[in-house]
Order: C-alpha cells, then structure tokens, then sequence
C-alpha cells in the first residue's frame, strides 16, 4: 500500500467527513443473520471502513478482528467501539497487506468490499475463504451490475460489481447456504441511500475431513 495511492487518498477524504459516512448501524443483511452467531466465536471483518459491522458483530459476543487501509475511518472505527463500550481488534491494513491466517475465523464478513477490482478480488475471496475454519460461515453483500442503472452507492466499474455466478464459482469449495440477488431501499448513511440491486451470499466451509487410517 503505497501512501501517494490515490485511492487511498480518495477514502481518506470520504471517511474524513465529520459523521459515519455508511452511518453506525450494523448492515441490514448482515443484522438479519444474527441467529447465527455464538457468543466467543472469532469474526474477521474485511476492508471494514468506519466499524458499523465489527461493533455490532463484537456487541453480539463475537472476538472481532477488523482492519482496513484508511487510517482515518480505522480512527473512526477504534471511537466507535469506545463509545459503545466493545472490543475490536483494529488494524490500518490493505487486503494485501493484513495477515492472513488459514482456519482462523468463525466468521467472516465482507460488507460492500467492493473497491476490489478482478485481481485484488480474486486474491481477497480466496483469502477469505483459507480463513475460515471447518465448519466457519462467510457472509457477504455486494452490488449487480443492475446496480449501475440506480446509483445510489457502489462503484461505477461494472467489473468490480458480482453476479450470482461469478459467487458461486468463486465460491465453489464452500457450502452455499444462501445466494440471493434482489432489489430493496437502502438507507446506510448518505453514500447508500435509495434503490439498490444487491447480491447476498452466506456459504460455510465443509467440515474437515477425518485422517485416512
């Protein structure tokens, strides 16, 4: 991560708006999932922003990691977690840069990490998908290209957006649980507000394999 990046500079200037730029309430998909969540699971929330989902997450009972490569919105996050009085493990970090580790994660959570272009994004769902452990539930919400039609948040390069065929090919050693793509309101701070054409996947790795004899 190299600091004259200019999309660092540019998410730097967004998160440096005084308010939450997506708001300090959890993801509405993410939310809707609380039931499975056990209190002492470990969580990972990936490219986590100004900390909505890793606070709400820890607020639940989970041991959160977060990071994210804005300085600025991991400050936020780290006031955030103060203010309502939870624990977050926070680290400024790219994709590239956080160390990953296999098999670590109940949990793992990827909320709008839709920055990624085709290369960044392959290395990240990977990634991602090493870090679970057996048994472990990935939960991810993104943007379909019908989303380019609505611009009400999201990027405008249609190949950093998701279709239900790339997630299940990407995903594809991973247990579908869910895969949905449909259109709803959203009100997420004032970067996602109105009509959106989302994509939600929540996929769980298969349970290690017994030792051969």
């Amino acid at each position: 991560m190299r600091p004259a990046d200019p999309e660092l500079k540019r998410w730097n200037q967004r998160f440096s708006e005084p308010d939450y730029v997506f708001g300090t309430a959890p993801n509405r998909f993410l939310a809707s999932k609380k039931d499975l969540f056990r209190k002492g699971e470990s969580a990972l929330c990936v490219a986590d922003g100004e900390g909505r989902n890793s606070v709400w997450l820890a607020e639940q009972g989970l041991e959160v990691d977060a990071f994210d490569f804005s300085a600025v919105a991991v400050e936020k996050a780290k006031r955030l977690a103060a203010e309502r009085g939870v624990r977050v493990r926070y680290e400024v970090a790219s994709v590239d840069d956080w160390s990953w580790q296999r098999g670590a994660y109940d949990v793992v959570a990827a909320i709008f990490v839709q920055f990624a272009g085709p290369e960044t994004r392959a290395r990240m769902f990977e990634r991602m998908a090493q870090a679970l452990k057996p048994g472990g539930l990935l939960l991810l919400e993104g943007y379909t290209p019908k989303q380019l039609e609505y611009r009400t948040g999201g990027p405008s390069r249609v190949e950093n957006l998701y279709t239900a065929q790339m997630l299940r090919e990407v995903f594809r050693d991973l247990e579908i649980l869910e895969l949905r793509e449909y259109e709803a309101e959203l009100e997420e701070g004032w970067r996602h507000a109105g009509r959106s054409a989302l994509i939600d996947l929540v996929a769980r790795a298969r349970p290690a394999q017994p030792a051969a004899r």
